[in-house]
């Protein structure tokens, strides 16, 4: 039994001026024990996705299963196997750390100290605080205490609505640290986020682009199907640059990323040429070109287009 399994998945929205597709047939399959990562731009459908899969929504049509049980018939059984982290930081802002955890504990008729083992890699980096009320907490504190009131009762299959989102990097490699020390548990951690570099952090991804998936596979694998020469280039005038590379007909894309611009022709014949006749033709200054590896980044931005 597959811990997770979505089939067909549809939801709309309604707005005053049109029907929007939230999710468009999601279907994907989540194995015991994995990291599998939702991974998608803002508007995607990412938290939608999640709130069918921990009941609390209801899609418009298809069906979805959570440790064996329908999201639809047996909400109630889900409710207590599973481990929920919204988006937005959802504790007790007037409650201490301490008090929002024995509160999410005695939810699930048990205690801290049942399954203080599970919590104590994590709680206990917030625990000299645990008299501080939650509200008065900094991002990665109030990450780990939701983390913490997210697994008090052991779960099977744990959602995470894009956990490290606004929170600062050295925060999110611990957060990440901890996700790959509860997988060792065999805990199923489903995580959504915006940052594609999370990406290579799971066991498998699944790319989503306004509602529709567009690829579900390792890591290495979405990689791999990035088939044509990519390049890299930079020069002191970027946005000119840019501009002039796509004005070329013979440009497939063309996009920014950090210090470069990274670059794919149409045919493979002659790229490098190509781009330094058009830097040649701008007149541009301190341009450097070379030939790069794709990134799960390019390979989202590649799959858009086809």
């Amino acid at each position: 039994m597959k811990p997770v399994v979505v089939e067909n998945i549809v939801q709309k929205y309604c707005t005053k001026k049109t029907v929007v597709d939230a999710l468009n047939s999601i279907s994907f399959t989540v194995e015991k024990g994995e990291i599998f990562g939702i991974i998608g731009p803002d508007g995607a459908g990412k938290t939608s996705l999640f709130r069918i899969l921990t009941t609390l929504l209801l899609a418009e049509s298809g069906s979805a299963h959570v440790d064996g049980f329908d999201v639809v018939k047996d909400y109630k059984q889900i409710r207590n196997r599973i481990g929920y982290m919204p988006g937005k930081f959802s504790l007790y802002q007037d409650l201490s750390v301490q008090e929002n955890l024995e509160f999410f504990a005695t939810i699930f008729n048990t205690s801290i100290q049942e399954n203080y083992d599970l919590i104590k890699d994590i709680y206990q980096q917030i625990e000299p605080f645990k008299d501080r009320k939650a509200g008065a907490l900094s991002g990665g504190m109030k990450q780990k205490l939701a983390l913490s009131c997210a697994l008090i009762h052991k779960p099977s299959v744990l959602f995470l609505d894009e956990p490290t989102t606004g929170v600062d990097a050295v925060s999110r490699k611990e957060f990440w640290e901890m996700l790959h020390r509860l997988k060792t548990q065999g805990i199923t951690i489903l995580v959504s986020t915006a940052y594609m570099d999370e990406a290579t952090l799971c066991d498998r991804v699944a790319l989503i682009q306004k509602g529709s998936l567009l690829s579900v596979d390792t890591p290495k694998g979405v990689i791999s199907q990035f088939k044509k020469p990519l390049w890299a280039i930079r020069a002191n005038e970027m946005y000119k640059l840019m501009n002039a590379i796509k004005e070329d007909p013979a440009v497939e894309s063309c996009y920014p990323f950090g210090q470069y611009h990274h670059v794919v022709f149409k045919t493979q014949e002659n790229s490098r040429q190509k781009l330094e006749n058009i830097a040649q033709k701008g007149n541009y200054a301190g341009v450097e070109i070379k030939s790069i590896e794709p990134n799960i980044e390019d390979c989202f931005m590649a799959l858009m287009n086809n």
